[in-house]
């Protein structure tokens, strides 16, 4: 019941909201996020995260001839990117205080049934449930962006719309397929249990392993952004509200790559296994060519959202290396590019209210009239770059290192690695590293040092409220947490990566390495070598 509870709670606040007068929305608003969050330090607080398979998990039957369930339970990875969802709750609460001003009750309900939706995707263990929380998802992010975005707004709402929508049915047609698969070929009952449909899968012929997966990824690619479907997220990150931005970048792009991880690499590892190489080309792709545009941009929003495919590609690169150090990296990346990124538009928003651009032909030096907004800039700047020490650099390293082993080459030297890609992947995707750490470097030497330079043109489009002064309690209150979470993820991310063990050891345990050196298989029932633990690598053996 603990689960719901954090599914439900958002909503009763939602409710609420019609109710109360518009000065008491926001204190609504924030006690309906910042109880959920409670109640999920709470959960977290009595799960055993060293332990295999789901936990707090409930079940009440809602349609029982089709075997539908609201069914929910959590593992690790669920349960570190529900508590990501609930931290930057009141985190974008909080960030809107000052830059909503009109339809505010719609604001706020809408962001409260948000945050429901994504707790549902990643604590859903019945497919449907499942589906319906991804897809709902879209309803309160296109209000969001269609009312409360930039001049541009309706074109990016509805792109973002159409093109997620669409792939969320071709997903939706292909994991029906298992479904029906488990029921009409396999002889079982009518079932949507995640589960029995993940084993259903998995004696699927390769052929068909293919076309499910393409179908998934269909759905899931599209909201990673994967190239080359990646066009929607710039213009709806650059034209949504900074909470929008914040969120759209910290949980909604992870549906995708959790999407990747919990269904396409189990349901269809011969296909995800035969078709790695082709993926991880596109996420290279995705990572050189997002950073090169990044290079040439002056509007910082638009640069730090096109940074978001590149980041992305990194996290896809990890899942389809199809090893431990990959899927540790790539789940770590998950949570790691939410608080960074999330913590980057939040600064561009506190910039945006003061000084109504974010244009760096506009804006400069900064650090001398705003030197507390200057640091967390650097510090948020640094940890998306990677810098040694900040989160960024411990996601990173683990995809490239799990993306490097992943080679039959390396067998023999460090037991057995699942994956056809290797040290040229690698040497590819580390480029985009060097490419990041320009176009990043380039933004903060512009927006903060040198001479001061404002766009005096714009001070007197301001509320009287919103000063170009530095930040305020509320702001740093705001931004904290996420820069707590950075440093402490980057200095000791040894409990979170052992944490991560059971889960993705599942997921290794389905891939083996081919005694004919032609690549991952499926492993043969009974004969399957054992599979490389995070053990390996979290002391820094190799």
């Amino acid at each position: 019941m603990i689960l719901f509870a954090l599914i439900v709670l958002p909503l009763i606040a939602a409710a609420f909201i019609p109710l109360v007068q518009e000065k008491s929305v926001k204190t609504v608003a924030m006690v309906g996020t910042l109880i959920p969050l409670g109640v999920g330090i709470g959960v977290a607080l009595g799960f055993d995260w060293m332990a295999a398979g789901y936990q707090f998990e409930t079940s009440f039957a809602w349609i029982e001839p089709m075997g539908l369930e609201l069914s929910v339970g959590v593992d690790s990875v669920a349960m570190s990117l529900i508590l990501l969802a609930l931290l930057l709750g009141p985190v974008c609460v909080g960030a809107s205080y000052t830059a909503i001003t009109k339809k505010v009750r719609t604001y706020y309900t809408w962001l409260l049934v948000l945050q429901a939706a994504m707790v549902g995707v990643f604590a859903a263990r019945d497919l449907i449930f499942f589906y319906i929380c991804f897809e709902f998802t879209l309803v309160p992010m296109y209000i969001m962006i269609s009312l409360y975005g930039s001049a541009n707004r309706a074109k990016a709402a509805t792109k973002f719309f159409l093109y997620t929508f669409t792939g969320s049915m071709v997903a939706l047609a292909g994991l029906m397929y298992v479904a029906w698969f488990n029921a009409s070929v396999l002889g079982n009952e009518w079932t949507f249990d995640i589960a029995t449909l993940t084993a259903a899968g998995q004696q699927m012929s390769g052929v068909e392993q293919a076309w499910v997966m393409a179908a998934m990824l269909a759905g899931f690619a599209v909201k990673v952004p994967l190239f080359p479907f990646h066009t929607w997220l710039p213009l709806a990150h650059t034209e949504a509200p900074t909470a929008g931005s914040v969120i759209l970048a910290g949980v909604l792009l992870k549906l995708g790559t959790y999407g990747i991880f919990r269904f396409v690499l189990p349901i269809t590892p011969e296909a995800v296994a035969e078709f790695a190489p082709f993926l991880a080309t596109l996420s290279i792709i995705g990572i050189i060519y997002a950073g090169l545009i990044c290079w040439v941009q002056t509007d910082v929003k638009k640069l730090v959202a096109y940074s978001s495919v590149s980041h992305l590609g990194f996290c896809v690169l990890g899942l389809v290396a199809l090893n431990g150090p990959g899927l540790s990296g790539s789940v770590l990346y998950m949570i790691n590019h939410g608080l960074s990124t999330g913590g980057l538009f939040l600064l561009i928003g506190m910039i945006y209210e003061r000084y109504h651009t974010r244009s760096m032909n506009e804006l400069g030096g900064l650090a001398g009239k705003m030197p507390v907004w200057s640091c967390f800039m650097v510090f948020f700047a640094m940890a998306s770059v990677g810098l040694p020490g900040l989160n960024g650099f411990v996601s990173e390293f683990l995809c490239m290192m799990g993306t490097f082993q992943a080679d039959s080459s390396w067998a023999g030297a460090i037991g057995t690695t699942p994956g056809n890609l290797g040290p040229w992947f690698a040497a590819f995707a580390g480029t985009g590293v060097i490419v990041a750490a320009i176009y990043i470097l380039y933004m903060v030497g512009k927006v903060c040092f040198g001479p001061l330079k404002e766009p005096g043109a714009h001070l007197d489009h301001g509320d009287d409220h919103v000063l170009p002064t530095d930040l305020c309690a509320r702001e740093i209150g705001v931004l904290l947490p996420l820069a707590a979470g950075c440093l402490i993820l980057g200095v000791a991310p040894s409990p979170l990566l052992k944490s991560l063990e059971a889960p993705i050891t599942e997921i290794t345990e389905i891939y083996t390495l081919d005694r004919g050196d032609r690549g991952p298989v499926l492993a043969p029932l009974g004969d399957a070598p054992a599979p490389v633990s995070n053990h390996d690598y979290d002391g820094g053996a190799h």
